[in-house]
């Protein structure tokens, strides 16, 4: 039978797992409330991998996930992955954080230093043992990458929970989409510097002025052209900035961030652009979903890479909530306001996995290092949910306090 079936038929199959195993998983495990469709889609990527799938069934895997199949489905992941990116920069919301410039500053700073510096110190001890440093990779490039991993919040993601708990439009709400905005700006700034290659200065030096320039065209065309012209316009604009950034380099990931980041969210019609992004995670990004889980690696022993993920997410939940706790006593916070936000902030998501991503395409990780941020990113995003739906129940008055 395996003679007989074409490419096309296999990647059908394939297709057929990537939507049908996580849905199933999801509506039949009603795992709503601890883990959305999102963290399930996560989730099952890593067990289609080749550590557990491909070690149950190694025939198996091979015949569905062959070279010619895995190479059409990172094209597609890769063009999710740029389209989730560019919408999460059009997400920023600096404006409002500029008009409350100390309080965000200060909070969005402890929340995104603490973490950082708590990771560093971990990605010191994992850098002196062979396995965790990627071979290309500079002993400042890896601990700065994992450090940031640690203190990464997935604003998109952060968005999605926040609806399911009914606070995204209340006042305490738009104050986290505040601080999450400036900690990803300053994430998407230090990969840039992760990735800075000495090699290629003169085009990354190129690419920074071309981006200038071409950004002001760009913004004066994008005003004078009706909305529905301006998103056609927008993904031809991503393109660009993606394969710039790429031919720089950089990554098209943090091209495609760039692309999104100098776009008004004004520009589009913001129901539409929730409808993109819920499309374009329904549609789409289940299959970088799987390639990412085919990413994974237990090469190293599960015990070894578990232990290290759990002394990450340590680090990474202690740094998070310590903080904030440190920016709400400086901010005079209610009692108990530090802990929801802290715990929403620790939402790694999507974003979480797409900087590991590029810290693997990079070789700036190892495999079994990316295994550990994924399990990092998909622990610290379950329990979001559960850690704050009830601290919201007992202290209903903070939804709607403004500062």
């Amino acid at each position: 039978m395996h003679q007989v079936m074409t490419n096309t038929e296999i990647f059908l199959i394939a297709m057929l797992i990537i939507f049908s195993v996580p849905y199933l998983i999801w509506r039949l495990g009603r795992t709503e409330y601890f883990a959305p469709l999102v963290i399930v889609q996560i989730i099952t990527g890593i067990l289609l991998g080749p550590g557990i799938l491909g070690a149950a069934f190694p025939e198996y895997y091979r015949f569905v996930f062959n070279p010619q199949v895995i190479g059409t489905l990172n094209g597609i992941a890769w063009w999710a992955v740029m389209l989730f990116v560019m919408i999460a920069g059009i997400e920023l919301d600096l404006v409002k954080a500029w008009e409350h410039k100390r309080e965000s500053g200060i909070t969005a700073g402890f929340a995104l230093g603490m973490p950082f510096l708590f990771g560093c110190v971990v990605a010191v001890g994992m850098a002196a043992y062979d396995g965790w440093m990627g071979p290309k990779s500079m002993t400042w490039q890896f601990i700065l990458g994992v450090g940031m991993s640690c203190a990464v919040t997935a604003l998109p993601i952060l968005i999605l929970l926040m609806e399911k708990i009914e606070i995204l439009r209340q006042p305490i709400g738009q104050r986290i989409l505040r601080y999450a905005s400036i900690d990803d700006i300053a994430i998407w700034g230090v990969l840039a510097i992760i990735l800075m290659d000495w090699t290629r200065v003169g085009r990354q030096l190129g690419f920074l002025l071309f981006f200038g320039l071409t950004t002001y065209i760009f913004r004066k065309i994008m005003n004078k052209l009706a909305e529905q012209d301006r998103w056609f316009v927008a993904l031809i604009w991503l393109v660009i900035c993606a394969f710039s950034a790429d031919w720089a380099g950089l990554h098209f990931m943090v091209g495609a961030f760039l692309a999104g980041a100098v776009m008004d969210a004004h520009w589009f019609n913001q129901e539409k652009m929730d409808l993109l992004r819920h499309h374009v995670l329904l549609v789409i990004m289940p299959v970088f979903f799987l390639s990412t889980g085919l990413k994974t690696n237990w090469a190293m022993g599960g015990a070894a890479v578990f232990i290290v993920a759990g002394v990450l997410f340590a680090a990474s939940v202690v740094g998070k909530l310590l903080g904030v706790h440190i920016a709400g006593k400086i901010l005079k916070w209610d009692k108990g306001e530090a802990s929801i936000i802290g715990w929403l902030l620790q939402t790694k998501g999507l974003i979480m996995i797409i900087f590991a991503n590029i810290l693997l395409d990079k070789a700036i990780i190892t495999s079994e290092t990316f295994t550990v941020l994924l399990l990092l990113s998909v622990a610290s995003t379950m329990l979001t949910v559960p850690a704050v739906y009830p601290k919201l129940k007992k202290l209903r008055a903070l939804i709607s306090k403004n500062e």
